[in-house]
């Protein structure tokens, strides 16, 4: 075989730095797995200085969806995933997708079986059958035929595929997580290399990409460690150097229907990432959240559980990543994400929050800006928001028994004697502003030598309606106004009276 295509190929390559690549399938949303493994192939290219590429993967053509490939890119930008070379912004060994890359894997699966590395297969066994792991090698009549005979048989026209020929012995590869493993050859099945319709399985596919693409460092779930002892003996019957292997140990969820404790997956309903900003998660939470499921800084930075990705990628190093399974726990992504909310510049937080606020508050009187103020240090997600602000635009329809309050030592006796007088020193103010109704119910409170909380207790209870609300009696009277302020305070006048 004329080698001269195959070493312009080689000489493409680019040498000489850390070069990883994150390669989804189009095939529907990403999952937290598949987050995962983006940041931390990110993460390794970025601590080294070296080049992240980005790899659409669509050789199973059969399972794409439509528009998953914008998903993906819309993920990787949305968590801040920059790639340097992709489908794309291009890059020197493109294409970048797999399918237009086609007419490049029947070469390798050819030049393998010439090297006795691989084998024509005519035995027309289902792709359902392959799954199903019954292929007997041993008793496969393809894997001994004459080599001529086989070549033939192809140039005849008759149907083919290409499989790789497991030799015997064993076969150990080093995985930067797990360490040297080693596998019996008897256990592993001559795989399909090139099908029928000429497209690569992804194994092989995803050997040939690596190498023509220059990948030093392969990130991937431990689920595919079954598969590493298949992929190094591709890269030894081509006189190829190994990538390092990174396998991660499975993210894991407690089923909330069975309780019991399983692989996440988004066919089982689990959230993805897609999910998981419409739950009311901030993108920069579930990053810093995932990038700790199954990694742990160490050194100085052991004690701390709150990065911005460039600085994970300062002390990002392999030797964190665990062996044993991680958790995942929407109550600990939760608390990473009340944390972000309320690290946020009060401007970024309203941007964030202001279309959940308009999904209570419809009235444009209103200031989302206070709103806001309000609720960034009271919400712990976004979603949180509109349940708290239903009685702006409306007063809700309330029982007399919230102005009860033991601790602010509060009754409806109370609380009527407290708006009686609350109304008239609220009519006389001059100016409606925070500062003027705080310095005028306090002294109102100190006039009627009553703590500052059995007056504030009722006033906010006639204002919302709620015995819970995101901000004190001087913040909701502040920005419901005056008028309406005044007019609800005499409603509730009027309930404790009747």
């Amino acid at each position: 075989m004329d080698m001269t295509w195959f070493n312009e190929m080689e000489a493409r390559i680019p040498k000489g730095e850390v070069r990883t690549r994150f390669a989804p399938s189009p095939t529907g949303y990403m999952h937290v797995g598949n987050l995962r493994t983006a940041l931390y192939t990110w993460l390794i290219a970025r601590h080294a200085g070296g080049k992240f590429l980005l790899r659409i993967e669509d050789t199973d053509q059969g399972r794409l969806v439509e528009g998953a490939t914008d998903v993906i890119y819309a993920t990787m930008r949305g968590c801040g995933l920059t790639w340097d070379e992709g489908p794309d912004v291009g890059g020197p060994v493109g294409p970048y997708v797999q399918t237009q890359r086609r007419d490049l894997y029947g070469k390798y699966a050819h030049l393998l079986v010439e090297k006795g590395h691989a084998y024509y297969c005519f035995c027309g066994k289902t792709e359902s059958e392959e799954d199903a792991g019954d292929f007997d090698r041993p008793a496969d009549p393809c894997r001994d035929l004459d080599p001529a005979a086989a070549k033939a048989r192809v140039e005849a026209g008759e149907p083919y595929v290409i499989r790789q020929r497991i030799p015997a012995g064993s076969t150990t590869f080093h995985d930067a997580v797990y360490g040297d493993i080693t596998v019996d050859n008897a256990d592993l099945d001559d795989q399909i290399l090139l099908k029928s319709d000429g497209l690569p399985t992804y194994n092989f596919a995803n050997v040939i990409d690596d190498h023509l693409m220059g990948i030093t460092h392969v990130v991937r779930g431990s689920e595919y460690l079954s598969s590493a002892p298949k992929y190094d003996l591709l890269y030894r019957a081509f006189g190829w150097e190994v990538p390092t292997y990174i396998h991660c140990a499975s993210v894991m969820i407690t089923d909330p229907e069975t309780g019991a404790v399983r692989k996440m997956s988004k066919r089982k309903g689990d959230p993805s990432y897609e999910d998981l900003l419409a739950m009311g998660y901030l993108s920069q939470a579930v990053v810093n959240y995932v990038t700790l499921l199954g990694w742990s800084p160490r050194g100085e930075y052991a004690e701390r559980e709150f990065y911005t990705l460039a600085e994970l990628a300062g002390i990002f190093d392999v030797g964190g990543i665990s062996k044993s399974p991680a958790a995942f726990d929407l109550d600990k992504l939760t608390y990473f994400n009340a944390h972000y909310l309320r690290e946020m510049p009060p401007e970024v937080f309203h941007a964030a929050a202001l279309p959940y606020i308009r999904q209570a508050v419809k009235g444009s009187a209103f200031s989302t800006q206070e709103i806001a103020a309000l609720l960034q240090a009271r919400c712990e997600k976004l979603t949180d928001i509109p349940g708290k602000l239903d009685f702006f635009d409306a007063l809700p329809d309330y029982d007399a028994e919230l102005f009860t309050n033991k601790k602010s030592k509060t009754n409806p006796e109370i609380s009527r004697k407290m708006l009686e007088a609350a109304i008239p020193a609220l009519e006389s103010l001059a100016d409606w502003t925070a500062d003027a109704i705080h310095d005028c119910l306090v002294d109102l409170a100190l006039r009627l030598e009553v703590k500052n909380a059995t007056l504030m207790w009722p006033v906010r209870i006639a204002a919302a309606g709620k015995a819970v609300t995101p901000g004190g009696a001087v913040e909701i009277c502040h920005i419901l106004g005056r008028e309406e302020t005044l007019r609800r305070l005499r409603l509730g006048l009027e309930k404790l009276k009747g």
